[in-house]
């Protein structure tokens, strides 16, 4: 059995945590996806209520080992 997961920073907050590369909420930077953490989707989240937008959904296991066969 085997697990893949990644460790970065959040491209907003720059804190280093782990996560699935797969389903991790993102932002495309230059050509390059980066991550973003848990903490900053939740404090973005109301604010893109209070514009109108819909809130950025966080993906079961997104911020979880994946099992990889």
């Amino acid at each position: 059995m085997a697990w893949m997961h990644a460790i970065g920073n959040c491209v907003f907050c720059g804190n280093i945590f782990d996560f699935n590369p797969n389903l991790v909420p993102s932002l495309v930077i230059d050509g390059e996806r980066e991550p973003v953490c848990r903490e900053c989707i939740e404090h973005a989240n109301p604010m893109r209520k209070e514009l109108g937008l819909e809130p950025i959904t966080i993906l079961p296991g997104a911020y979880e080992p994946e099992e990889i066969q």
